[in-house]
């Protein structure tokens, strides 16, 4: 985790500096600030930091893996990663159920962004627990 807080930190900070000076080149040019990409660097550099915050946070409370210690070697990464599904089809009803939000809250008819977030939360759940219940329930559970 020691390696994904420096990288988000690092761009992070690139993306303050870059805010500043997109602000204040955007100011000196026109005599005002162009808001919305200053904005948009602005959220960027809040989003890079608080990823790099939780991967801060969450590195101080692991042991290091291997790919944190330099004198680690490759067969200490073996193994198991982790559990990948196969097949699924959540994924697309979800991401299908955001772009009607999102449709919704582009064009500004709330009903549509309703319908959007219920399916949101529908889909959300359903890709939580798909191998909690049903046919693909897996015996550990």
């Amino acid at each position: 985790m020691k390696t994904e807080w420096r990288i988000f930190l690092v761009i992070a900070g690139f993306l303050l500096f870059a805010t500043f000076l997109y602000g204040g080149w955007t100011a000196a040019d026109g005599g005002r600030v162009e808001w919305v990409g200053t904005i948009g660097l602005l959220l960027s550099f809040l989003l890079c930091a608080m990823c790099g915050g939780f991967f801060w946070f969450v590195s101080r409370r692991i042991d290091l893996r291997p790919e944190d210690r330099p004198d680690a070697e490759i067969a200490e990464g073996a193994g198991e990663v982790g559990f990948f599904s196969p097949g699924s089809y959540w994924p697309f009803g979800l991401a299908l159920s955001a772009s009607t939000a999102g449709l919704g809250l582009v064009f500004w008819q709330f009903w549509l962004l309703g319908v959007g977030l219920v399916a949101v939360i529908f889909a959300a759940c359903g890709l939580l627990f798909e191998y909690y219940s049903g046919t693909r329930r897996t015996a550990e559970h």
